[in-house]
């Protein structure tokens, strides 16, 4: 009996490793995390994430404090020599939906419930690289994205003004972190801000997905990512 259990939780604990390391990673340099970089939830490496193995919770690696369990959500974290990387990934579904999420839509006829939404970021002394990767919304339409300052609500003012670099009373690309993209004939869209500045610990909390591009728009949708040194605790 006791070989037995101990053959099962040799199985269990098996059934919750992550991807072996050295799988190929999009956003990091040459297509592959830095060195050390490892899988924190386990999922699958196709582009966007699928829903992690395990559900990330309060206070867990990658929740940074969300208040409710979001098992649609899955983060890897890796970082060296002065360099890191960040990918955050998440499953868009309304406020106050029976499956909770960090990815909230506000307008489900431009974001889709069961969009999804993957973000990284490369960052090191000489500056920083956010990626965005999302699937399932309009096919064939301009969408407008910025980096914001705090994290998401059922509120989409919750999420504050955009991020800026340094205080302005102007929105321009260069101060802020513009996602601007437009969808595929597959409803899919990617977009790449580079900047030679870092993010401001605890500054940048969330990206929010607008109605249109350019400094404005309706808030159609938002993923809670912390960005910068608290995101890659």
């Amino acid at each position: 009996m006791l070989a037995g259990a101990a053959a099962l939780l040799t199985l269990a604990y098996g059934a919750g490793v992550g991807v072996a390391a050295g799988e190929p990673a999009p956003g990091a340099p040459g297509g592959r995390a830095t060195p050390g970089a490892h899988e924190a939830h386990g999922g699958q490496d196709a582009g966007l994430h699928a829903a992690p193995a395990t559900p990330v919770g309060p206070g867990g690696p990658g929740a940074h404090g969300a208040s409710v369990v979001d098992p649609s959500r899955a983060d890897d974290v890796a970082g060296a020599g002065g360099t890191s990387w960040m990918r955050a990934a998440g499953v868009f579904s309304p406020p106050g939906s029976f499956v909770p999420s960090d990815a909230l839509t506000y307008d489900t006829r431009l974001v889709p419930a069961g969009a999804r939404i993957e973000i990284t970021e490369f960052t090191d002394p000489s500056g920083t690289r956010v990626g965005a990767q999302l699937r399932g919304l309009v096919p064939g339409r301009a969408y407008g994205m910025h980096v914001h300052t705090s994290p998401c609500g059922a509120d989409p003012a919750a999420a504050g003004p955009h991020y800026q670099h340094r205080p302005s009373a102007t929105a321009d690309p260069v101060n802020e972190a513009w996602l601007d993209f437009r969808t595929d004939e597959d409803g899919d869209g990617r977009a790449e801000a580079v900047h030679d500045w870092n993010f401001r610990e605890g500054g940048a909390r969330s990206v929010i997905i607008h109605d249109r591009q350019g400094g404005a728009g309706e808030r159609a949708a938002c993923f809670t990512v912390p960005l910068g040194p608290d995101g890659r605790d």
